[in-house]
């Protein structure tokens, strides 16, 4: 790739026009020319001081501006990369957003929440406090993580290696979700196993599963589906409800 085509990519991944990953024919697909340029605009570009107001940085990435046009709420000291978007309505409390990443319609990144490079935040999400969503851009092609519309994070959880959380999932504080990381489905009489895919609507809590080794009985970490989110209810009152059902305290 000539270094004027990673500029034009990277461009247009800051405008919005190209995305790491797209739906295609109903899947999530990554965009191996968007995942390249930017690793290759790693390579091209050189370590400089940026100064903005009272903050100095020293990066090889510049930092994203045009924060009215885009009609964003940034409070300092939220930072957002270039080649990074961030939709119409999006706030940005104390929080980071790295190159790559998509940030959808009125979408809130609460304090101290990091959105990795490639991944996809769908419209009207909320990610909590602390809530860290993993970059992947190596190797090419590999799916990044993607958070559909309407999806509720909660405080400390934490999303990695390309899992897609369907939409309108509340996913309970201190998940963790990974490509390994077993997503049970306990609600029926029957256990029904989920890797790496959150089912649209499911709310979600941290669980732990048996394991016999020779040492002993250890406990894994797994994520259980404990009910559906309700039409009729917003995602907070969801989440509280499945916390008192199930004897958690929020």
């Amino acid at each position: 790739m000539t270094p004027e085509r990673v500029e034009e990519v990277i461009a247009a991944l800051d405008r919005g026009e190209t995305r790491v990953a797209e739906r295609v024919d109903g899947k999530w697909q990554a965009n191996e020319e968007a995942q390249e340029a930017i690793l290759e605009y790693f390579r091209l570009r050189e370590i400089e001081p940026q100064e903005l107001g009272l903050f100095e940085y020293r990066d090889k990435i510049p930092l994203k501006r045009g924060y009215e046009e885009l009609g964003v709420r940034v409070v300092p000291p939220a930072v957002a990369r270039y080649g990074s978007y961030l939709s119409r309505g999006v706030v940005l409390m104390p929080s980071y957003v790295n190159i790559g990443a998509w940030v959808g319609p009125n979408t809130m990144v609460d304090t101290w929440s990091t959105v990795g490079s490639g991944a996809q935040i769908g419209a009207d999400v909320h990610l909590a406090g602390g809530v860290g969503i993993g970059g992947v851009l190596e190797p090419r092609g590999a799916r990044p993580v993607i958070v559909e519309d309407g999806v509720f994070v909660g405080s400390r959880a934490v999303i990695v290696e390309g899992v897609v959380v369907g939409e309108r999932a509340v996913i309970g504080p201190h998940v963790v979700l990974s490509a390994s990381v077993p997503v049970i489905d306990v609600t029926g009489s029957e256990p029904v196993e989920h890797r790496g895919y959150v089912p649209p609507g499911s709310i979600v809590l941290p669980g732990v599963r048996q394991k016999e080794y020779p040492a002993g009985t250890y406990g894994l970490q797994c994520a259980l589906i404990v009910g559906q989110r309700s039409e009729s209810t917003d995602l907070k009152t969801s989440l509280n409800q499945a916390l008192r059902e199930h004897g958690i305290a929020s």
